[in-house]
């Protein structure tokens, strides 16, 4: 799968992108704000080279807010889709949420990350690596 093109988009289809394989993890994140932001339990997500990365239709729809002092979250401004994250901690990478991607990945998820702010009504049943701590991913 190396090399491949997979493509994604937001809900309404306004905004649609492309990632070239391969990918750089997969991971579930329990942080709040991932929380608040998608209105679920937790976020899945994976990291892709963002020089590898485009926005093929759609971008001035792109909307992006600062949701702290490391991380910028974009969304569809029509239908509202949170789609992609930028954090300042890892340069060249660009997370994108796994729902909004039409194809493979080319990995399997290996983690859930800052698992120790999970939501308290969520139950977890898997053998994942569950990491948590201030970087959310420490060894719990």
């Amino acid at each position: 799968m190396t090399n491949a093109i997979v493509t994604g988009s937001c809900l309404c289809g306004t905004v649609a992108f492309e990632f070239e394989l391969p990918t750089l993890f997969a991971g579930h994140c329990h942080c709040t704000m991932c929380q608040r932001a998608h209105g679920a339990g937790f976020v899945t997500w994976i990291g892709v080279r963002e020089d590898g990365f485009r926005i093929t239709s759609g971008e001035p729809e792109v909307v992006h807010y600062r949701s702290s002092a490391h991380t910028t979250r974009s969304f569809c401004g029509r239908c509202g889709s949170s789609m992609f994250c930028n954090g300042d901690n890892h340069e060249n990478v660009i997370d994108i949420t796994v729902a909004n991607v039409h194809g493979e990945i080319g990995r399997e998820v290996k983690s859930h990350v800052y698992y120790d702010c999970r939501a308290s009504w969520l139950t977890v049943n898997d053998d994942l690596r569950k990491l948590g701590g201030d970087s959310g991913t420490e060894p719990l």
